[in-house]
């Protein structure tokens, strides 16, 4: 059993090993959220579950995406072990597994009764728990009909599902100039025209990152936009659109790219003032591409409770 010290020096050990992987891809000019896809032989997309086809999120995806690019994995379908063997197959003997995370707060019994009794608001614990998964790769006799391939989409003028889903937003998108931008005061986000971009596709991953700023709003995700200043924050919240125009692009097929390669140096700043900030602008950066995602249709899916994501 795990004392409070323990757990809480396991958390930092996570946290500190995570955050220092990242660093030394940033220090090598490689950003983690956007791989080089076009070397891999797995497509561009979001790692999900392959029994249940859930989408992994947050710090998870790009410790997923990193382990695909670095062993070679033609999939982005990961199992459990138990998982694995309840689907019928089995990870093969000698292979090694990939640390992942679910991070969450509870309230002990303890303190709920404490609460009650003196009339206090119940404190939350939080915790972290460690999962290890193996891609499909590393196991024999799964069904063949497994979820984690994505086909990647043919180069395009015109693609018509981001085109949809951008309208869906609603978000007031003004098409013209020469800068893309979002301002939070009048709520408006502004992207030059197509043609302005060396290959159209560049537009879209422009307007994702835009409308992660979008999300931001105090209408929606409320990050405070209108109020936080300094370059920290700014490098905080580039970061955060950065990862959710990575991420919807990888659920729409398209292959992610970086839009401000020129912000790795803030970025590493922040990261190492504090190792718990990737796993923050991770986090937000899912939330925003799932508020993004949701309007594509009332029924997506969303992670389970207790499952790493």
């Amino acid at each position: 059993m795990k004392t409070k010290d323990s757990a809480g020096s396991d958390r930092t050990s996570l946290y500190t090993q995570v955050t220092d992987r990242i660093i030394a891809k940033l220090e090598a000019g490689r950003l983690p959220w956007v791989q080089p896809w076009d070397s891999a032989k797995a497509s561009a997309g979001l790692p999900r579950n392959a029994g249940t086809g859930r989408a992994y999120s947050g710090i998870n995806v790009l410790i997923l995406w990193a382990t695909v690019i670095e062993r070679g994995y033609g999939r982005q379908a990961w199992l459990t072990y138990k998982q694995s063997e309840a689907l019928g197959g089995h990870v093969r003997r000698g292979e090694q597994g990939t640390t992942i995370c679910y991070a969450d707060r509870f309230t002990p019994k303890t303190e709920q009764a404490r609460a009650a009794e003196q009339g206090d608001d119940a404190r939350q614990v939080a915790f972290l728990k460690r999962f290890t998964v193996f891609n499909v790769d590393q196991c024999d006799g799964l069904p063949a009909t497994l979820a984690g391939h994505i086909e990647p989409l043919a180069t395009c003028e015109v693609i018509p599902h981001a085109e949809a889903l951008i309208d869906a937003t609603g978000a007031d998108l003004r098409i013209g100039g020469d800068r893309a931008f979002y301002a939070p005061s009048a709520d408006f986000i502004a992207v030059p025209p197509p043609q302005a971009y060396h290959h159209a596709i560049d537009w879209y991953r422009t307007a994702f990152h835009e409308l992660g700023h979008w999300t931001g709003h105090a209408s929606r995700l409320d990050r405070d936009l209108g109020s936080a200043v300094g370059e920290s924050w700014y490098a905080r919240e580039e970061l955060v659109a950065e990862m959710t125009s990575a991420f919807i692009c990888a659920e729409l097929s398209i292959q992610p790219t970086v839009r401000h390669a020129d912000y790795i140096g803030s970025w590493l700043e922040v990261l190492r003032n504090d190792p718990r900030a990737i796993f923050r602008a991770a986090s937000q950066a899912s939330k925003a591409a799932d508020y993004l995602l949701a309007f594509r249709s009332a029924d997506v899916a969303t992670p389970g409770a207790g499952e790493p994501s």
